[in-house]
C-alpha cells in the first residue's frame, strides 16, 4: 500500500508552481519584460515536445486526451508570444519621418 498518492504529489507541484510563477511574473520590470517573453517562448516549444511524448506513449483514452490537449495549448501559447514579443519589438524601432517637401 503505499503511504502517498502520486496525484496527491502531482497537485502540490501544480499549486506551488502556479503560487511561484505567479509571483515571479508580476515583479518583472518592464525592461525585462521582452527577454522574459522570449524565455518564456522557449520553455513552451520545449513543452510541446515532451506532451507529443505524453500523448504518443500513453495507452489511455484520457491520458492521450489530455496530451493532446496539452500540445494545443502549448501550442497557441508558443504563436501567441512571438506576436506579443514581435509587436513590443516594433514599438522600438524608430520611425521614419516622412519628407513633406513641397516642390
Amino acid at each position: 500500500m503505499e503511504l502517498v498518492n502520486h496525484t496527491l504529489i502531482n497537485l502540490i507541484i501544480f499549486v506551488l508552481a502556479v503560487y511561484v510563477g505567479f509571483h515571479v511574473v508580476w515583479n518583472v520590470t518592464p525592461a525585462l519584460h521582452t527577454p522574459l517573453m522570449a524565455v518564456t517562448n522557449a520553455i513552451s516549444a520545449i513543452i510541446i515536445v515532451g506532451a507529443m511524448l505524453a500523448a504518443a506513449l500513453t495507452t489511455g483514452g484520457l491520458a492521450h486526451t489530455m496530451g493532446i490537449f496539452a500540445v494545443a495549448l502549448a501550442a497557441v501559447n508558443v504563436f501567441g508570444g512571438f506576436l506579443v514579443t514581435r509587436r513590443m519589438l516594433e514599438m522600438f524601432k524608430k520611425k521614419e519621418k516622412k519628407s513633406g517637401g513641397q516642390s
